[in-house]
């Protein structure tokens, strides 16, 4: 395993760590806190706020299981700096996002996330927002199941098929990147198959991960590139049932076991 990423604020800049507790809820410490639209019931993500992927957060405290939930730091883009425990949060970022926002450590029930319009398939295929969460366990803000894992073959590949373009692992914002000398998108062959982490973690690959805009989008020094999505929607896209058939890279997964990760584990298929 080459990476281990997680992101305390949902859709804010992630932090790359040496190790991490998987729970039944993903990694300890991941989409902490989300930005929630209240009038909408709508999880503010990077498509309405590009601004949102250049916002840093950071634990005051590092997460435990009886505390899920710490303080984080959040760091703006232009350096300013304020805490989830600041009386004021809400009403500082809802200004500088535009938005009526509130940060939240519960998803509240039926709360949507909002895709580009035309890249839904299947029986969305009108929709512009899907609820948050469908494979995770209540009250999460995963887009979809709680884990998310992309091999390094597959970014490796779409480097070379589209070199002017940038295929920086922050463009996917996975949270375990496994280091593969195979063959691209080899994660595809993992749908439906476990996945042992090290001596302890165990995972269930639920479907291919679908990518959309943001893949393109600005953060850091990674410039906008539509070329990036394209690129991924020419060389792999997969059906995806209901979703209808859709530019993928890398896979969602279930947590079996929980237990720790840390960077260098070995990774391998139990089935």
């Amino acid at each position: 395993m080459e990476g281990i990423w997680r992101y305390p604020v949902k859709s804010m800049a992630g932090e790359e760590i040496s190790c991490a507790r998987v729970t039944p809820r993903g990694l300890l410490g991941d989409r902490v806190y989300a930005l929630v639209d209240r009038a909408s019931n709508r999880a503010v993500t990077a498509r309405q706020a590009v601004a949102l992927f250049n916002y840093r957060s950071q634990f005051l405290t590092e997460a435990e299981l009886d505390t899920p939930s710490p303080a984080v730091r959040i760091t703006s883009p232009d350096g300013r700096t304020l805490t989830t425990t600041d009386p004021d949060i809400d009403g500082h970022l809802s200004g500088a996002l535009g938005r009526d926002l509130t940060i939240m450590t519960t998803a509240p029930v039926g709360l949507l996330v909002e895709f580009p319009a035309g890249t839904l398939g299947g029986k969305f295929i009108d929709a512009t927002e899907v609820p948050l969460a469908g494979a995770a366990p209540p009250g999460t803000f995963f887009d979809y199941a709680c884990v998310h894992l992309i091999a390094t073959s597959t970014i490796d590949h779409l480097q070379g098929a589209y070199p002017q373009g940038r295929f920086d692992v922050r463009r996917f914002r996975p949270n375990v990147v496994i280091r593969s000398q195979g063959e691209p998108y080899i994660e595809n062959s993992w749908a439906g198959r476990t996945l042992a982490i090290g001596n302890e973690v165990v995972l269930r690959v639920s479907i291919p991960c679908p990518r959309c805009v943001h893949t393109t989008l600005p953060q850091g020094d990674l410039p906008h590139d539509p070329g990036i999505l394209r690129t991924i929607a020419q060389h792999n896209r997969r059906d995806l049932g209901d979703f209808g058939t859709l530019p993928c890279a890398g896979v969602y997964a279930d947590v079996v076991k929980p237990g720790i990760i840390r960077r260098g584990d070995a990774v391998h298929c139990v089935d």
